[in-house]
């Protein structure tokens, strides 16, 4: 007898600041909820089965090719705990995986170790522009 489920694990979005927009040769903060442990139970061929994702580290793909694993889901401004400076300007977009640890538990027993679960979410478009000093007539 063999039955499956599939189960979804959370897919996080990337936050930008500044939002939308950004500079070349500016930290750009980035960030993403930090849902910690989800939790999804299930019935598998009659039997209650708990399945459990932990987040154990983020790869942050920042849409010019670099990329970055942290241990953190990062935070707002003011912290920098997560940044990315963009070196040449176009329009980019970004996305983290979370790698999740994978366990599942049936009833009474003991947990089970799946192993790392790798989930990447939506894209963020971002529009990395250059400023160009202008030269002005100053006022009289």
């Amino acid at each position: 007898m063999a039955e499956s489920k599939d189960v979804i694990f959370p897919k996080l979005r990337v936050y930008v600041q500044p939002r939308e927009r950004t500079l070349v040769n500016l930290e750009t903060i980035v960030y993403t909820d930090d849902k910690g442990v989800t939790t999804v139970p299930v019935r598998v061929a009659g039997f209650a089965v708990v399945v459990t994702a932990v987040p154990v580290s983020y790869t942050w793909h920042f849409g010019d090719g670099a990329s970055r694993t942290t241990e953190s889901a990062g935070k707002p401004y003011p912290s920098q705990e997560i940044t990315h400076r963009y070196m040449k300007r176009g329009d980019v977009r970004l996305s983290v995986t979370v790698n999740y640890d994978a366990r599942f538990e049936v009833e009474d027993l003991g947990p089970q170790f799946i192993g790392t679960v790798p989930i990447t979410g939506p894209a963020t478009p971002l529009q990395v522009r250059e400023a160009v000093p202008v030269l002005v007539e100053p006022p009289r």
